[in-house]
């Protein structure tokens, strides 16, 4: 009885520490950026650029707040015109610095997106375009 009793709490101390280093690992808030426009791989974890760009010190709203602006809003803040470069860059749609002003390179770059992607080819921000790159 004893050894029964002995290998239920070993077993069950295993998957208990299973979940809780996985907890740890993925869930945690503590290990995880706040960040909502920093860059993220496909499950959701932050991977940072080597080099530092102007619009990485630039003020950011909660992520919650993305969703509720327009595109024509959008596009006034650095913050969100630098991680929109960034992202556009990392698909191959953009060649230019990444300053955080939407200029006429930006807008073609947006152009092209949207005809690869069988879009409306308008060259604007548009919901379409922010689904495409993962932006809120």
């Amino acid at each position: 009885m004893k050894k029964v009793i002995l290998i239920v709490l070993v077993i069950g101390s295993r998957t208990a520490g299973a979940q809780i280093m996985e907890a740890i690992n993925y869930e945690a808030p503590f290990f995880h950026s706040t960040d909502s426009l920093a860059a993220r791989d496909d499950l959701g974890l932050t991977h940072q650029s080597r080099s530092l760009n102007e619009t990485d010190f630039a003020r950011r709203s909660w992520r919650p707040f993305y969703w509720l602006q327009s595109g024509r809003e959008l596009i006034t803040q650095p913050a969100y015109v630098g991680a929109l470069q960034r992202d556009l860059a990392r698909v191959g749609y953009y060649c230019g610095p990444i300053d955080g002003i939407f200029t006429d390179e930006v807008s073609e770059s947006i152009a092209r997106l949207q005809k690869n992607y069988s879009q409306r080819v308008t060259g604007t921000l548009t919901v379409p375009v922010r689904r495409v790159l993962h932006l809120p």
